[in-house]
């Protein structure tokens, strides 16, 4: 029996009841650069007979370039040391499919993400979220991987044409980290923060799913 729909809900079971306990909850925005890593930054792909285009196709290298998203999160103090964070990503990425004789698949990567994460402040500042911390957590992904042999910047683009092949997938990720909130007690305060994520579920490739989507996040956001 499948089991992902379930480990899909457990980032939101995780913050769900958190509010009630929580004292002053500190919203943030960041701005995300996520550098591909492992299978997800490139995978190389064996030869096979292709009956559609009658012949053998070599060798394929796939890899996507550095990608741009954004996210916002809600962080839920529970203690001076723990806060519980729910937070709401998205981002996208590009790359290619290329083979010697072959021409090249353009290939978008595309991803919106529901996660929960637990914060631990070990200078006891997590009430008014400052200083150093470290972060981990699981989130829902919802990907979305397309292939095209043409632009998409393409002004007469058409998404409902067979013009892009696309796969959707729902898979469970996790990340950890760690970041550094600066500034005073109050007010607006500046954030970095630097994570690793990965793919936890649906990442067979030999089932025919997309390898795992690695990647290593610097955020740059604002807390408050």
């Amino acid at each position: 029996m499948r089991r992902t729909p379930a480990l899909l809900l457990l980032p939101l079971a995780l913050a769900s009841g958190v509010a009630l306990r929580a004292q002053s909850p500190h919203m943030g925005f960041s701005l995300n650069f996520n550098l591909p890593t492992g299978a997800f930054a490139s995978t190389t792909y064996p030869p096979y007979y292709s009956s559609t285009a009658g012949h053998v196709i070599p060798q394929q290298t796939e890899s996507y370039d550095l990608g741009l998203g954004g996210s916002f999160t809600v962080s839920f103090p529970m203690d001076r040391n723990l806060a519980i964070r729910l937070n709401l990503g998205g981002q996208s990425e590009y790359g290619s499919n290329r083979a010697p004789g072959e021409a090249t698949i353009n290939l978008r990567h595309s991803m919106f993400n529901i996660g929960g994460d637990l914060q631990i402040f070990p200078g006891g500042t997590a009430f008014r979220h400052r200083g150093f911390y470290f972060v981990a957590g699981i989130s829902a992904d919802f990907e979305t991987f397309d292939r095209t042999f043409g632009s998409f910047n393409d002004y007469y683009y058409d998404y409902s044409s067979s013009y892009v092949d696309s796969t959707h997938k729902s898979r469970m990720g996790a990340s950890g980290g760690f970041g550094h909130t600066f500034g005073g007690d109050a007010g607006m305060r500046f954030t970095l923060e630097a994570t690793y994520h990965a793919t936890v579920t649906a990442h067979d490739t030999s089932a025919g799913d997309p390898p795992s989507t690695e990647f290593v996040k610097l955020a740059f956001g604002f807390v408050f």
